[in-house]
């Protein structure tokens, strides 16, 4: 007869349920033919036929999370390789392609019922100096000059 050294949860036959919050930041890649940014009719940053990526700070953000998306970012092949013919084979680094980075902060709901809640989005006086740090990443990671950078929250007009 074999004795169990340990004692064993009674079988059941329900899961208890499991929801997971989000837990990290996260990004919206878009490719786009243009995008620009103007804060109240001034433009401010703009950039042709590249990236767009609104990024979205979780309270709980490391460096690490920034390094980690940083590098997936700049890695994701969205573009067409010419010299192969293959489509979906290069990501922005060999070709150059700039990348307008931007404040999306309502990328982090938490939906309980019909409500959205923000309360898992990184605090204002956490992300003030957490945001450049990320834009630091992708210069740093990248090229200094093809990292283009909005402070001002991005909102969509759709025509």
């Amino acid at each position: 007869m074999y004795v169990v050294p340990f004692p064993v949860p009674p079988l059941t036959t329900s899961r208890p349920k499991q929801t997971q919050p989000i837990r990290a930041m996260r990004v919206v890649v878009q490719r786009v033919t243009l995008a620009n940014v103007e804060v109240q009719g001034c433009k401010v940053s703009e950039i042709g036929p590249r990236l767009l990526v609104l990024v979205s700070l979780h309270d709980s953000d490391f460096d690490s999370d920034a390094v980690y998306i940083c590098r997936k970012v700049l890695n994701m092949r969205l573009f067409p390789n010419e010299t192969s013919g293959r489509g979906w084979d290069q990501n922005v680094m060999p070709r150059n392609y700039e990348v307008l980075l931007g404040k999306k902060l309502n990328l982090l709901p938490f939906f309980g019922g019909n409500k959205p809640d923000f309360h898992v989005v990184m605090p204002p006086e956490k992300a003030k100096p957490f945001y450049p740090y990320v834009v630091d990443i992708f210069k740093i990671s990248y090229n200094l000059d093809a990292i283009k950078v909005s402070t001002a929250n991005f909102q969509f007009r759709h025509f």
